[in-house]
């Protein structure tokens, strides 16, 4: 394949969603990622806390999931598990995947529908957890019971569910299956809780954007349904593409 084939490859992959991202950050600078500097910022706040001797057990108390949690404790400290870095990862790593992933997705999808999508990927992981020791180890699905054990925070669930979701909305298809792909791959060679968790975060997402993706075609073909036949041609030339919803 020569370079002018990759480029067009790469435009074809990349360029709706490269363009939305450029055009909205030349437009609005730093002003177009409010949230994610603000969870940026929340998760290095976390980090300094509880690395100190006094504020190790409140970071916890507030933000660290196990599955041998109660339901509702589990379910009140999910939110903010999302900005609890990993004890055991670098922080660094937390901050770029928040400052990234979830900066490209406030552009393209907006700040609600960002913290929806982040939620809904996390919660779908700590669930799956609960679910998995209950299997027990001796199915594919399933954990041992000392992963109840595990503490379970960070943004990784998040950032995946929001990749699959923003490559698909964005049609970028190859880089949404490599990002599943990637998945199933880290939980076959480390078939640990994170990795488990990850694959029950992008089937939920998935899920998620079938749903997505029904409800604009429907509401598309409402739209189309509502124009008479004699005027949809009117002031539009024949054969053009109808505009996306």
């Amino acid at each position: 394949m020569n370079r002018a084939a990759l480029r067009r490859a790469a435009r074809t992959e990349w360029g709706p969603l490269a363009g939305t991202v450029r055009r909205t950050l030349v437009r609005k600078g730093i002003r177009a990622v409010p949230m994610t500097l603000a969870a940026v910022a929340l998760t290095a706040v976390f980090q300094i806390v509880q690395n100190q001797s006094w504020g190790f057990e409140p970071v916890q108390r507030i933000g660290s999931v196990q599955a041998q949690l109660t339901w509702w404790v589990a379910l009140l400290r999910t939110p903010l598990s999302l900005f609890v870095p990993a004890l055991d990862l670098p922080v660094w790593g937390a901050l770029a995947q928040v400052l990234l992933v979830f900066g490209i997705a406030e552009i393209c999808l907006g700040r609600w529908r960002t913290l929806a999508v982040s939620y809904v990927a996390t919660l779908a992981g700590t669930m799956y957890a609960r679910l998995a020791i209950h299997i027990g180890p001796d199915s594919v699905f399933g954990l041992p019971a000392e992963a109840a054990k595990v503490v379970d925070t960070g943004p990784s669930a998040a950032v995946v569910g929001l990749a699959v979701f923003v490559t698909w909305r964005y049609r970028a298809w190859c880089t949404c299956a490599v990002v599943v792909v990637a998945m199933v791959t880290e939980a076959l060679l480390k078939p640990n809780l994170a990795g488990k968790e990850h694959i029950a975060a992008v089937a939920v997402v998935l899920v998620v954007c079938a749903v997505d993706e029904v409800r604009r075609r429907r509401r598309a073909t409402r739209t189309d349904g509502g124009v008479p036949p004699c005027g949809r041609g009117h002031g539009q030339r024949s054969g053009a593409p109808a505009s996306r919803s």
